[in-house]
């Protein structure tokens, strides 16, 4: 069974930077585009930034420029390198495979707040 377990998240203030990880497991790695997706509280999962098996990335429009997504297939880990982070990029961050399956993990809280 997969398993993905986020880290990396915490508060900072805004203009701050974050480095997020995810560890997979159950799933030759390698072979899977990765993404990230957030959760703002009262609102729905969203994406967030692509990483295919290739290594060609994509990413929403609100994050671009200011996120980059990598991937270590040696390490199964999946990063993503926050910049320039403001409110609106206080959510529940979520890796999983693109088309994603279950179980979800159990994401990792960012929080942007003065």
């Amino acid at each position: 069974q997969v398993q993905f377990v986020e880290s990396g998240g915490g508060l900072v203030q805004p203009g701050g930077s974050l480095r997020l990880s995810c560890a997979v497991s159950g799933i030759l790695f390698r072979w899977f585009s990765m993404d990230w997706y957030r959760q703002a509280p009262g609102k729905q999962r969203e994406f967030v930034a692509q990483v295919t098996s290739a290594e060609a990335v994509n990413y929403a429009d609100s994050v671009k420029g200011r996120f980059t997504i990598s991937r270590d297939n040696a390490k199964k880990t999946l990063y993503l390198q926050m910049n320039s982070l403001n409110p609106e990029d206080t959510a529940v961050y979520y890796c999983n495979t693109f088309p994603p399956r279950d179980p979800w993990g159990q994401g990792t809280q960012v929080t942007v707040s003065s």
